[in-house]
């Protein structure tokens, strides 16, 4: 098992370096903060712990978390720390364009930034929405304080007309059957309604919840913190419990280094693949790790992952909702599964300072119809397959929990859309030469085409094939999808066509071939005719002129290595630094 030792303590902590001592400088940090009501001994050389909180109005997935953070102080005061909450940037999936992919990276920056350039000790992360926990994570590595990641938690179940309804998942379902006539707007506009009828995350097992799961995999959260409910009473335990551990990690100077390793990479990619995780993890996943150090690649993803059933019966790979997830064990349950069939690092370490092992290995799966036995797995090859060929060199992505089996080897006539402008123009069109058989290609649509590489992967089907009664087609694409989203979908095409990858280059007619067990994706022209068309190639997106838009486009880079900026990669500290008075 792991062999963490912890720090001797006391010692001088970071923060002293701001408000220990009686200088000109460190009285004018001090001081100012007692115009709050703290007393001096709050100075003292307790731990100063930053609660970075990515609440926001226009985040409604986190719009709770103030009343979270509040139970985080409690913790953070009973084991003898010095809280202090801290608003930070907050991607919001809901309301941000063109796409809140695009703004992860500058969230991590300016967490990142916080982290360094204020005297803290230790953080909370305070997390919910898609690409909040990413981003937080990707600035506490950076930085290497100690940190512990407190999610929101999923809302409760939607029901409409006594259907359960996950949220995201039978947004693109009731919008498909709208377009093929079997459900009115008047009745999607009610189901509108049962959607979302608690604080907290998407209920399926979207980004948000395989995020969360991500980071309780890779040690980073306290065991269980994924699937409690935003509104179950022991969401708020959660977060006390987290506020008290914090202290502690930073007396032992427990830092993500120590946690985010290989191994602990390794044991998350697994679990993606037992609970039918989101593809969006791959890229997040490869961005955590860069910032860490760590070196994983697409390869890992697939070769970790290839042998996983998915025994976590969840939208949009199956039936049931987070809230019945948490009711039958929730992640525990999975990780004790996963160690007891030999494919788990028992001894990566977590933030309760012990092996993972020793968090899960007495829990109980409640409810095996929610988290089935391997041999009633939804799918025995779960995971997330990476596809190579002429037509993505650097790979691209596929979910099989959520693909249909009789399109996994296919072969289809290329019906292409230059970019979502030109899909959203063409799609509804019924003189459109498309049909079921036919693969959907859309380009210039991912990190530096869209810009940001936005969730248009899952292209609706035209509403001449939905009327077929036909609720799957190949789709492929440079763009990701939501993790609540389903269907036979290649994303994350590498390179990007607005890059000059060869997926720039396909035209109407064109032959596509797919075969996820060869792990095959094949442009069915000659080698000849695919340099010539590279040759004749001409980039169609133009760069921003300048501001953040630039300086994304300038400096972001493949999804096959995490959509992070170039200049920051690798774990970089956080140093004290100069006083400035």
């Amino acid at each position: 098992m792991s062999a963490f030792k912890p720090a001797a303590w006391p010692r001088k902590l970071r923060s002293q370096h701001w408000f220990g001592g009686t200088s000109r400088d460190t009285i004018y940090h001090r001081g100012w903060l007692k115009n709050q009501g703290h007393p001096h001994d709050l100075f003292d050389g307790r731990p100063v712990i930053g609660i970075l909180n990515t609440w926001s109005d226009l985040t409604p997935c986190n719009g709770h978390l103030r009343e979270l953070a509040e139970k985080v102080k409690a913790g953070v005061w009973e084991a003898g720390g010095f809280p202090v909450e801290i608003p930070v940037f907050s991607a919001s999936e809901n309301t941000f364009r063109p796409t809140a992919m695009m703004f992860r990276n500058l969230a991590a920056l300016a967490v990142e930034e916080a982290m360094r350039g204020q005297p803290i000790d230790g953080a909370v992360l305070l997390v919910g929405c898609d690409k909040t926990t990413p981003s937080l994570v990707m600035a506490a590595a950076s930085t290497d304080l100690p940190s512990i990641v407190v999610t929101g938690g999923p809302m409760l179940n939607g029901y409409f007309r006594g259907e359960r309804v996950g949220s995201g998942t039978h947004l693109w379902k009731f919008s498909e059957a709208v377009k093929a006539g079997e459900m009115t707007q008047e009745e999607f506009l009610e189901a509108e309604a049962s959607m979302s009828r608690s604080s907290g995350t998407c209920n399926t097992m979207g980004t948000a919840s395989t995020m969360a799961s991500m980071v309780e995999a890779l040690g980073m959260a306290l065991s269980g913190n994924a699937a409690i409910p935003a509104v179950d009473s022991r969401r708020k335990v959660m977060a006390q419990l987290s506020g008290r551990r914090i202290v502690q990690m930073v007396k032992d100077d427990l830092k993500p280094s120590d946690i985010m390793t290989k191994k602990a990479f390794e044991n998350a990619i697994r679990v993606n693949g037992a609970i039918g995780g989101s593809t969006n993890a791959v890229v997040h996943l490869l961005a955590m790790a860069g910032r860490v150090g760590i070196d994983l690649s697409l390869d890992d993803w697939d070769r970790l992952g290839r042998d996983i059933p998915t025994v976590v019966n969840l939208m949009p790979s199956g039936e049931y909702l987070m809230e019945e997830f948490f009711y039958a064990g929730g992640l525990p349950v999975v990780i004790k599964m996963l160690g007891e069939a030999g494919k788990l690092h028992k001894d990566a370490l977590t933030v309760s300072g012990g092996p993972i092992w020793d968090e899960v290995k007495d829990v109980r799966n409640w409810n095996d119809d929610v988290i089935r036995p391997v041999e009633r797995a939804l799918t025995q090859q779960g995971g997330i397959v990476v596809l190579r060929g002429n037509l993505a060199p650097k790979g691209c992505v596929l979910k099989p929990s959520a693909a249909s089996p009789h399109l996994m080897k296919h072969r289809g006539r290329a019906v292409v859309f230059e970019d979502i402008d030109d899909y959203k123009a063409k799609i509804n069109d019924e003189s459109l030469d498309i049909d079921e058989s036919c693969v959907m290609v859309m380009k210039n649509c991912g990190p530096r085409g869209y810009p940001g590489m936005a969730e248009v992967g899952n292209m609706g089907l035209p509403p001449k094939v939905l009327r077929k009664g036909i609720t799957d087609m190949v789709r492929i694409s440079d763009a990701r999808m939501s993790g609540t989203a389903y269907g036979t979908v290649l994303l994350h095409t590498s390179p990007e066509a607005a890059r000059g990858g060869p997926l720039a280059i396909v035209k109407n007619g064109d032959f596509i071939e797919i075969d996820v067990d060869a792990r095959r994706v094949h442009l069915d022209i000659s080698d000849e005719e695919m340099q010539r068309r590279l040759a004749d190639w001409r980039p169609s997106v133009e760069p921003p002129a300048s501001g953040y838009a630039r300086l994304f486009h300038d400096h972001v880079e493949g999804a096959d290595t995490g959509a992070d900026f170039d200049f920051l990669k690798g774990c970089r500290g956080a140093p004290v630094g100069r006083d400035s008075h």
